[in-house]
C-alpha cells in the first residue's frame, strides 16, 4: 500500500508564495506518476501539475509561469512552489502518486489554500 500525505497550505495574500509538500510512504514504485490537484467550493477538482520520476513535467494553463512543481525521488517528495498566488488559485489542493504502469492512484488528505485579496 501506499501513503499520501499533504502540507504546506495556508492563508497568504494574492502576490505572495507558498509551498506545497507531499510525503508518498509505502510500497513505492521508481516509475511513477506524481502530482497536484486542487479543488474549489463547488467545482469539479482539476489538474494543476504532474512530474514523473524521470522528470517531465505538465501543468495546467492557469497556472504556467507561476507555480512549479517538483520532485525528490530519493525522500519520495514532491513539491508545489505557488508564486504570485490569485484569490481563484484558493482551494483544496491535493496530491496524488501513481504508478506509470496503472491508471489508478492513490490520494491524499488535501491540504487548504486560501488567497485574501
Amino acid at each position: 500500500q501506499v501513503q499520501v500525505v499533504e502540507s504546506g497550505g495556508g492563508l497568504v495574500q494574492a502576490g505572495g508564495s507558498l509551498r506545497l509538500s507531499c510525503a508518498a510512504s509505502g510500497s513505492i514504485v521508481s516509475s511513477n506518476v506524481m502530482g497536484w490537484y486542487r479543488q474549489a467550493p463547488g467545482k469539479q477538482r482539476e489538474l494543476v501539475a504532474t512530474i514523473t520520476s524521470g522528470g517531465s513535467t505538465n501543468y495546467a494553463d492557469s497556472v504556467k509561469g507561476r507555480f512549479t512543481i517538483s520532485m525528490d525521488n530519493a525522500k519520495n517528495m514532491v513539491y508545489l512552489q505557488m508564486n504570485s498566488l490569485k484569490p481563484e488559485d484558493t482551494a483544496v489542493y491535493y496530491c496524488r502518486y501513481r504508478r506509470t504502469a496503472s491508471l489508478n492512484g492513490v490520494w491524499g488528505q488535501g491540504t487548504q489554500v486560501t488567497v485574501s485579496s
